[in-house]
């Protein structure tokens, strides 16, 4: 995390210097909680409004993000150089595809990133994404990842202006462009949680033919195949990834990301729908909290019960959908 007094400017063209979380991630294909290989603290003064939670409303709602995205991590030296070695290696077995160059010109000079960022530009999110999907979910177009939020964010903020569809349409193909449309609306649609449920309790499921839905920036009507739609979820676990706790899983059991994650990798385990690579290993319910300074806020947020959390996840997703006039609604045809 970098200090929040720092104004951050990228071109979509630079590939970013990933955080040692990322990288670790990138070279061991999973993620871990790393709480005896680094030190955590909150930062000070810490400015809600540059990140993509800045149309967040409500003291509360807003304290709650603020404490768990306002960290500043350091790690341990001999970790810290294993880490590099590792992501190296890996980065010289598999190098990076080449991006359109037309692409790369519309996203520089098109689209506005510097919206969303949290820790640097949100471009370094994007382009991790974009990095591991191409290690670790072969056969599958990683530029998805790299362009899974152009059409918004959860939080309703938005890189281009939904005129701009016609022109960034036809620098992907059809495929790419089906599941780029359709990510931000997946994302809310398994936040809001109806849709996971009906899914997961449908015996019938492995019969998925289609699932209709609205696309967030202009509440078109949109539709995925039931094959493609397994396709999307790889996706989403992939993109949760970088949204899981730096280090005391234990005490962050409660955060929504990580609860969306344990929940959605369960599924695709137990249906064997599970395609990309991504080793994890669930956390202990209990667990002290090592090398972490949290602030009272974060002390309450260790005991607050999961179902409560993915409540109010569920809640200001909908408020957030409500307020740009997309509708929530889904159809599953079997």
């Amino acid at each position: 995390m970098m200090s929040n007094s720092i104004t951050v400017k990228q071109s979509a063209g630079t590939v970013p210097e990933h955080s040692h979380q990322r990288k670790a991630a990138i070279a061991t294909g999973g993620i871990a909680d790393h709480a005896k290989k680094t030190r955590v603290r909150p930062i000070q003064n810490f400015d809600l409004n540059r990140t993509i939670f800045n149309t967040l409303e409500g003291n509360l709602p807003r304290l709650v993000i603020q404490t768990r995205i306002a960290k500043d991590v350091s790690w341990d030296a001999d970790t810290a150089r294993s880490i590099e070695q590792m992501y190296s290696a890996k980065s010289e077995s598999k190098k990076l595809p080449p991006i359109n160059e037309k692409l790369l010109r519309f996203l520089t000079e098109e689209c506005d990133f510097d919206v969303e960022h949290a820790d640097g530009s949100f471009l370094d999110h994007l382009y991790y994404c974009y990095e591991y999907t191409h290690h670790y979910f072969p056969g599958h177009s990683p530029l998805v990842m790299l362009l899974h939020s152009i059409l918004g964010t959860g939080t309703n903020t938005f890189a281009m202006a939904k005129e701009k569809i016609p022109r960034l349409q036809p620098l992907m193909d059809p495929s790419e462009w089906n599941h780029v449309q359709a990510f931000p609306s997946v994302l809310r649609l398994l936040y809001d949680n109806a849709l996971f449920q009906e899914l997961k309790e449908n015996p019938e499921r492995d019969n998925l033919k289609e699932v209709h839905f609205h696309r967030v920036i202009d509440n078109e009507p949109i539709q995925m195949s039931g094959k493609d739609f397994w396709v999307q979820l790889n996706y989403q676990l992939i993109h949760l990834t970088d949204f899981i706790p730096v280090s005391n899983w234990s005490a962050h059991y409660a955060d929504s990301s990580f609860i969306l994650f344990r929940k959605l990798y369960k599924f695709l385990q137990e249906t064997g729908k599970l395609e990309a690579k991504i080793s994890y290993t669930p956390p202990p319910f209990f667990g002290g909290v090592k090398g972490e300074q949290l602030p009272l806020t974060g002390w309450i947020l260790t005991l607050l019960p999961s179902g409560i959390s993915e409540a109010m996840t569920a809640k200001s997703i909908r408020k957030f959908s409500e307020k740009i006039g997309h509708d929530l609604s889904y159809r599953l045809v079997f």
